[in-house]
C-alpha cells in the first residue's frame, strides 16, 4: 500500500509493505529456552552413556584377568595373588579408568576387584567397584546386575 503525503510542496509516495529484518526479542528469548532445555535433557544423558561405556574398561579388564587365572591356574596348583605372575603390568585397567586388584586367591577360588580410580572419570560411577570371581561376574543385588548388564 502506497501512502501519498505532501512534503515542501512536492507529492512523496512512501511504501508501507517494506519488511523488516531480523527477530524480536521474544522469538530470541524462546530460542534460548529451547536450547537450555534441550542441554538440561542432554548432558545428564550424555554423561551417564560415558560412564556406562567407561564401565565396560572394568568389565573388560576383570574378564581378560579370568581368563589369565584360568590360565594360571591350569599350570599351577593355585590361582595366583599377584597380577605381575599373570603378566598384567601395572595395575590399571585396559583404559586406565579403574585400578585392578586381586583380593583373594587360594586353590579353588579368587577374587579380583576393578575399583574407580578416585581423581578419574569414574569416580563418580554410581556402581562403584566391580567384582569377579573364578565363577564369573559377582552379581548379588539388583543394583550389581544392572552394573554388570545381567
Amino acid at each position: 500500500m502506497d501512502v501519498l503525503y505532501p512534503a515542501a510542496g512536492k507529492i512523496h509516495m512512501m511504501n508501507m509493505t517494506q519488511k523488516t529484518r531480523g527477530f524480536t526479542l521474544v522469538e530470541l528469548v524462546i530460542v534460548v529456552a529451547i536450547i537450555a532445555i534441550l542441554g538440561m535433557i542432554a548432558i545428564p544423558a550424555y554423561q551417564d552413556s560415558m560412564r556406562k561405556s567407561r564401565r565396560g574398561d572394568a568389565m573388560t579388564s576383570l574378564l581378560h584377568l579370568q581368563t589369565l587365572q584360568e590360565r594360571w591356574r591350569a599350570n599351577n596348583t593355585a590361582y595366583s595373588s599377584s597380577l605381575s605372575s599373570l603378566g598384567w603390568s601395572g595395575s590399571d585397567s585396559s583404559e586406565g579408568y579403574y585400578t585392578i586388584a586381586i583380593s583373594a586367591a587360594a586353590a579353588n577360588t579368587f577374587t579380583a576387584t576393578a575399583t574407580p580410580k578416585s581423581s578419574g572419570p569414574q569416580a563418580s560411577d554410581p556402581c562403584g567397584a566391580l567384582s569377579i570371581t573364578n565363577n564369573g561376574p559377582v552379581v548379588t543385588t539388583a543394583a550389581q546386575r544392572q552394573c554388570w548388564n545381567k
